[in-house]
């Protein structure tokens, strides 16, 4: 659901229509799909809880097991947000501690013409947490 913050989703959703209720979409042409799920599905390879307090269990994920190297999975915020100088912040948490072959995270802005930028990359945590 939303908080007050525009963009801000906890994937606590019901019918697991996560895309629609965090307006996020798929990238149709990358090479495969963030999932939702929670510790219980993920098991070993996965996190034991997610990052929210409480009761909050959901978390978004990619299965890299059967990629190649060089594949990606992306996902794309589906409302725009205008340019701004200091105005706007991305705020997200991350847990990537699962293996050594764990592939990297970024964060780009997509310009209106089509150019992205990289604003923020990590290649893996060195802290089992989030």
């Amino acid at each position: 659901y939303y908080t007050s913050i525009p963009g801000s989703c906890n994937f606590e959703t019901q019918d697991q229509e996560w895309t629609t209720v965090c307006g996020l979409t798929q990238d149709p042409s990358d090479d495969f799909d963030w999932d939702i799920s929670n510790s219980a599905v993920t098991g070993q390879m996965g996190p034991d809880t997610d990052h929210t307090p409480g009761k909050g269990q959901h978390f978004l994920y990619v299965n890299s097991s059967a990629q190649k190297e060089g594949n990606r999975a992306r996902i794309i915020t589906t409302n725009l947000f205008p340019a701004s100088l200091g105005v706007c912040r991305v705020r997200f948490c991350f847990w990537m501690f699962a293996s050594r072959q764990t592939g990297v995270l970024k964060v780009y802005t997509a310009q209106e013409h089509g150019m992205d930028i990289l604003m923020w990359s990590s290649s893996r945590n060195e802290e089992n947490k989030w």
